[in-house]
């Protein structure tokens, strides 16, 4: 009886320890905005500017990953715009050297799960489902928590994060007046014929 007793204590303070663990922001990384060597406001470029996600991102839609963009980018734009700017000078040294700047990454799943970037926008998952509005940060922070709950929870209720394909990279878009968001999902996800993975193998392979 002692033994059992004990060992329903110790199950007990298990779960809470590893509910614990794994909720803290310090785990999934919610929050996390490093400080990064050139200091670049989406604000400015995709908020005031209303700059494409894609002009800089641009394999969003054809890789796994979203590439990080080169000085080369940076500089089709500021070898006309602050092109003597101190604060863009590691910029033009990258751009010089053909030594890539050394970003700070924020955004990270773990390494044993498999996430393809460009399955998910491509059937109208907007950047604003997973990382916020980027488009009102100076600072970018990790603003999801892209636990395995947060990414079920989306893949079993896919109508509650869909929006017309054409509206993926319009931060600011908004059902139409008199339509629900989850309307307009379940028929987005009813055209596209969705059907998310919720077994292991979908996105541990």
């Amino acid at each position: 009886m002692a033994a059992a007793l004990v060992g329903l204590i110790l199950t007990a303070l298990s779960v809470v320890g590893f509910t614990y663990y794994y909720a803290m922001p310090s785990y999934t990384r919610v929050g996390y905005a490093p400080t990064q060597p050139v200091a670049f406001s989406h604000k400015i470029h995709a908020g005031q500017l209303g700059m494409d996600c894609r002009y800089c991102h641009t394999h969003v839609e054809e890789s796994p990953h979203s590439n990080v963009p080169t000085s080369q980018v940076c500089q089709s734009c500021h070898t006309q715009i602050k092109a003597n700017s101190p604060l863009l000078a590691e910029v033009r040294q990258s751009w010089a050297t053909g030594e890539a700047i050394e970003w700070e990454r924020i955004h990270k799943v773990p390494e044993y799960v498999y996430f393809n970037h460009s399955i998910h926008v491509k059937r109208g998952v907007s950047c604003v489902s997973c990382h916020g509005k980027i488009n009102e940060m100076t600072v970018v922070y990790h603003d999801q928590p892209l636990s395995m709950g947060w990414c079920l929870e989306c893949h079993r209720n896919p109508e509650n994060h869909l929006r017309p394909v054409g509206e993926v990279y319009n931060l600011d878009w908004v059902p139409p007046t008199g339509e629900t968001q989850q309307n307009i999902g379940k028929e987005l996800a009813e055209l596209a014929r969705i059907n998310a993975p919720q077994h292991c193998g979908g996105c541990h392979r």
